[in-house]
């Protein structure tokens, strides 16, 4: 091997490491990525918030998931793109976790960002195309401005106005401690791995 071919391969075995370690192990290659990494690192604790459901019910975030894991999800009902996919790969992970969890372990939690137009009979309506039952998988709002606007802020969902009634947004599957810290964030896409991250961690705390 020559002198150049070597320094060639020093050079780009340097800059291989240095993109590793900038991009987290190779893992932030988008800054959707590295904002979600950053996030699950960070672990910020879910403000309290009083949340209305689709059954006409105000109570608040923190006693809905006190002791419980909430595999949670961001959305509106009158979204024609993403929204009803990301719904729909909610119901395929929700029917894949026994039901024996969510009797003390686990609660599923769709909230809109649209509170305007989304109230507890739009969403009771919507949650009758997917496998919500308004219990163990519950679709509410944050009826107060201030509060939505901070939880999302909280959470890295990007949330912008197209001046025509809809909404630009970031997608995600949340998963949230029964201490209240987020905990991780899973690709929305992939229904497999994130029905088994939630099992992971809800074996672990049950040793089951």
């Amino acid at each position: 091997m020559n002198k150049n071919k070597l320094a060639v391969l020093v050079i780009l075995f340097f800059a291989i490491t240095l993109f590793g370690i900038a991009t987290d192990g190779f893992r932030a290659f988008t800054s959707e990525t590295a904002r979600s990494l950053a996030l699950v690192k960070e672990k910020p604790k879910i403000p309290d918030l009083i949340l209305q459901d689709s059954k006409s019910r105000s109570y608040s975030f923190s006693n809905l998931t006190k002791g419980k894991y909430t595999f949670l999800t961001f959305m509106y009902t009158n979204c024609g793109t993403v929204c009803p996919q990301l719904e729909m790969n909610m119901e395929d992970v929700y029917n894949n976790i026994p039901t024996k969890y969510f009797e003390k372990d686990l609660v599923f939690l769709s909230i809109s960002f649209d509170p305007s137009r989304d109230n507890s009979e739009v969403l009771e309506t919507y949650s009758s195309y997917f496998d919500s039952d308004g219990e163990k998988w519950r679709m509410a709002t944050v009826p107060n401005k201030k509060e939505l606007e901070h939880l999302l802020q909280t959470l890295g969902v990007v949330v912008i106005p197209d001046g025509y009634g809809n909404f630009q947004h970031n997608s995600a599957f949340y998963l949230v401690g029964p201490d209240g810290h987020l905990i991780d964030i899973m690709d929305y896409t992939n229904t497999t791995a994130a029905t088994n991250t939630v099992l992971n961690y809800l074996t672990l705390e049950g040793g089951d």
